[in-house]
């Protein structure tokens, strides 16, 4: 009989964000989230368009200072479901392909998420401060999987699960 480990509750949920991510519709970076409570998926979210309108895959982005603005974050897609669906996100952990820029983090706040595992580094550390004196835990759990379009590690990271507070 061939036994294989089970994934931890953050492997298994930081998998799914990965699987979601597939739905992205900006190739400049395909990021999904995954909003948690008690082992349970409250909601999901990927980056692209507002419902009816036109995708970066079909029209090309829209570029204002380097970004591309066409595109809600995959953060607030969740978030956005959520309230949709009158679903508390309160005391929720978000399970993100790539740690939320500032406005998301903002936005996870303000609904209450506790704490926010992320995969690939984004380059923005008012984001990282804004949560830890919101007192979100955040913890980066490097995850490389084929197709990752933007996930860099930081320079001198070592291979492996690290939290910072």
């Amino acid at each position: 009989m061939t036994t294989h480990p089970r994934p931890t509750w953050d492997e298994y949920f930081i998998q799914i964000a990965f699987t979601v991510a597939q739905r992205s519709t900006c190739d400049r970076a395909h990021v999904g989230c995954v909003l948690v409570r008690d082992r349970r998926i409250l909601t999901t979210g990927y980056n692209g368009a507002p419902a009816g309108l036109p995708h970066c895959d079909d029209v090309g982005h829209l570029m204002v200072d380097g970004h591309c603005v066409r595109t809600l974050h995959a953060e607030q897609n969740a978030i956005i479901q959520a309230a949709l669906h009158g679903i508390s996100i309160e005391r929720a952990s978000s399970y993100v392909t790539h740690q939320p820029c500032l406005t998301c983090a903002k936005m996870l706040i303000n609904a209450g998420v506790r704490r926010v595992v992320y995969a690939g580094n984004y380059p923005d550390e008012h984001s990282r401060r804004f949560l830890a004196e919101a007192g979100v835990e955040l913890v980066h759990m490097e995850w490389r999987r084929e197709g990752d379009t933007v996930y860099q590690p930081r320079e001198g990271e070592e291979p492996g699960l690290t939290v910072n507070h």
